[in-house]
């Protein structure tokens, strides 16, 4: 089957949850600067989930991009990676309301490596579809970027009850990564 309705499925769910997060951003009752001080953490973990997002949505359409159909397994595994961002806006409100305290900065971090490991198997699943020699799988290749990611997830989520800004700022140096772009499908399709 075509691709269209799956990318234009996701596209929908990842609009939905960058509004979903955006209106859990409450308006303070004050009437100056004073009264958003309170928000602060609030609006520090919208950026940082809305900048996850829209990494996850620029590479899901990159990823897109150098398959030519799709399987129901493909769904399936595209459902899984959706259902873990669609988690985000619950623990980004939860984060940004308790001030980043370690169980919330956890528990986000959690939400993110699972993230990570549902776009991993998405990943690998169409690279099976398409075959080992496909355009797809010679673009991503080894996936460094994407194992590290994971690596610092991995390392954060623990670190977030010894110090919950550490972990933070690990979650940041993985945004950081991928915000710098990853050309690897671009420069294998116009090969």
């Amino acid at each position: 089957m075509g691709k269209g309705r799956l990318e234009a499925f996701s596209d929908g769910v990842i609009a939905i949850i960058i509004t979903i997060m955006v209106l859990e951003i409450k308006v303070p009752h004050g009437f100056d600067l004073a009264a958003l001080r309170p928000l602060i953490p609030v609006f520090l973990s919208y950026v940082l989930s809305f900048i996850f997002l829209g990494i996850y949505w620029n590479n899901h359409h990159h990823l897109l991009q150098a398959v030519r159909h799709v399987n129901g397994r493909i769904l399936w595994a595209n459902l899984h990676l959706l259902f873990w961002l669609s988690l985000i806006p619950f623990v980004t409100g939860w984060m940004g309301e308790n001030s980043f305290a370690a169980m919330p900065v956890a528990l986000y971090g959690t939400v993110l490596l699972l993230s990570a490991l549902a776009y991993f198997i998405l990943t690998r699943t169409l690279i099976s579809h398409h075959g080992s020699d496909s355009t797809l799988a010679i673009a991503v290749g080894r996936d460094f970027k994407g194992k590290i990611s994971v690596v610092l997830y991995a390392v954060a989520i623990p670190l977030a009850f010894v110090n919950s800004w550490l972990a933070c700022i690990l979650y940041v140096l993985v945004a950081v990564m991928w915000l710098i772009p990853d050309r690897r499908i671009e420069n294998t399709l116009t090969l």
